[in-house]
């Protein structure tokens, strides 16, 4: 009789761990609305919506710190110290929630330290976030110069020595962010086909057949690098003397022997001006009309690093605009396409 009481006992203090057990893991997940079969190979960190809404003060306007087409960014601080970039993606976007989260997983094996790293995730319900290392100096249009180096490589990495072969094609300067020793993290590089965002900078190529490749970040990147060289951004270029864009203010400063006049004057002795010179040099390089003749990532890393490598000369680039109006002689300019620009990141397995 003593044997069988105390085996009920037993019996039953187990069955009541059991089942505390089960309400504390259940009351930790609770606001994530996805199912038991899902979390099985998520291979990122879940944050619930209590922890990313206490984070961001509620996603208070104070704590925004970015938008775009993709949604709003909002800067959180965690209970533990550590401070986050949470993107709150568009409930717009017609992404399964299956689809969302290879994406994710793909996106985080991705680790380089020239790329914001993805830290983890929130769904639930419609919403969908992710949470990125916060980068206190903000993006590249911000803060200019002496980083161009850790954009090349960081690309260098998504095209030849990542896991995964990426095209970003959604390279822009709002798209490089700074850590806090102003080393350059390039971010957006898995997610900007199925969320949409701020437009980059589209080669040719891709705008007019619909056909991409590396060299359509080589393009991007060719932009990016005359932007930081000049001070200027490529859309909003205006000059008294022309209706070209920064191509093709650049492009026309070159084959006139006049480079140097792109260079903004408030980075004059940030380096010396054979290296800007260079830059501008292979910035034209890189934005070249034909996609054959713009140099492969590995090589305009080379150009950048070691001065001894013999630069080619650069040919017409793909796209820079001026309006019909009337030249000097009196007879029509030609007029250019201008970029039509389109967000979308591909990801290949190698």
């Amino acid at each position: 009789m003593v044997s069988i009481v105390v085996t009920s006992v037993v019996l039953t203090s187990i069955l009541i761990i059991t089942v505390v057990y089960w309400l504390v893991m259940k009351k930790r997940r609770r606001g994530i609305d996805i199912q038991e079969s899902d979390e099985e190979n998520v291979e990122l960190p879940i944050f619930d919506m209590v922890t990313i809404a206490g984070a961001t003060n509620n996603f208070s306007d104070t704590n925004k710190i970015g938008e775009g087409g993709f949604g709003f960014v909002y800067k959180g601080h965690l209970s533990n110290g550590k401070d986050i970039a949470v993107k709150q993606l568009s409930t717009k976007s017609k992404q399964g929630l299956k689809e969302f989260k290879n994406k994710v997983i793909l996106i985080a094996k991705l680790q380089h330290r020239n790329l914001v790293r993805l830290l983890g995730y929130c769904i639930c319900g419609e919403e969908r976030m992710l949470v990125y290392q916060y980068m206190p100096n903000g993006s590249l249009d911000s803060f200019i110069f002496d980083i161009i180096v850790g954009i090349a490589r960081g690309v260098l990495y998504l095209h030849q020595d990542s896991r995964l072969r990426v095209i970003h094609r959604d390279l822009k300067a709002s798209n490089v962010l700074l850590d806090s020793e102003m080393n350059p993290k390039i971010s957006d590089f898995g997610l900007a086909r199925a969320f949409g965002g701020d437009h980059g900078y589209m080669a040719p190529k891709y705008t007019i057949d619909g056909l991409f490749s590396t060299k359509s970040d080589i393009f991007s990147f060719g932009v990016i690098v005359l932007e930081i060289i000049s001070g200027k951004r490529n859309r909003k270029f205006h000059h008294e003397d022309h209706d070209l864009n920064l191509i093709g203010h650049a492009w026309k400063l070159w084959i006139d022997g006049k480079a140097s006049k792109l260079i903004d004057p408030l980075t004059e002795g940030s380096f010396s001006m054979s290296k800007q010179l260079r830059c501008i040099q292979i910035g034209l390089l890189c934005v070249q009309k034909c996609p054959k003749d713009r140099p492969s990532m590995s090589s305009v890393v080379l150009m950048l690093v070691y001065e001894t490598v013999v630069l080619a000369q650069p040919k017409r680039p793909g796209f820079y605009i001026e309006s019909p109006k009337e030249t000097h002689e009196g007879s029509p300019a030609k007029s250019y396409a201008s970029i039509n620009e389109v967000t979308i990141t591909h990801l290949e397995a190698r």
